[in-house]
């Protein structure tokens, strides 16, 4: 679908030299002399760089449609990790370059969001919290605080998080995915 510079909104996926980018941000420009224009901030879709870019004001663009399809992480076969639309039932492959840093957050059975541009998958965003198992940290000692100080602790999907002196091994954690940050004990 055809969109002008003037119906731009943060968010929006287009497509411009045969490259997908979302608009991170935008602003109409009129200056005292000349023609209007639009100023962008501009994202690649596939990777991930952000370029300053201006239109002419009223400008062709073309307005791709964004998706978003809930999926069960079913299970991982080497570098190809296999998810199950829960709706129909139809299953979809993914390389580990297209989950990218996602799945250090996924484990088997959890439900996921696929972002489509259009047909073409351009993403994979895990739940903003998901509870995960300590596998392994150093002990905690005695006198150790929830004041105190942090220490590192690998989660079962093999993720190191920061977590405070008093979490141990085999304890269920809360964690934050947007920044690996642990929230609290389950």
């Amino acid at each position: 679908m055809a969109i002008t510079t003037n119906n731009l909104k943060t968010g929006m996926c287009i497509s411009y030299n045969d490259k997908l980018w979302t608009v991170v941000d935008f602003q109409h420009v009129k200056p005292g002399k000349g023609a209007a224009f639009v100023r962008t901030k501009l994202k690649e879709v596939r990777s991930g760089r952000v370029v300053d870019i201006t239109f002419r004001a009223g400008e062709k663009l073309e307005d791709v449609r964004m998706e978003t399809k809930s999926m069960q992480y079913l299970y991982t076969d080497g570098d190809t990790y296999h998810f199950m639309d829960t709706e129909t039932y139809d299953q979809v492959e993914l390389t580990d370059e297209a989950v990218g840093d996602t799945k250090q957050w996924l484990k088997e059975n959890d439900v996921a969001q696929l972002q489509y541009a259009g047909t073409e998958l351009i993403g994979v965003e895990a739940p903003m919290f998901v509870d995960l198992l300590v596998t392994e940290t150093d002990p905690g000692f005695k006198g150790d605080t929830v004041q105190g100080g942090t220490k590192p602790a690998t989660l079962e999907t093999g993720a190191v998080v920061q977590v405070p002196m008093f979490v141990e091994s085999g304890d269920k954690l809360q964690i934050d995915t947007r920044d690996g940050r642990y929230i609290t004990r389950v």
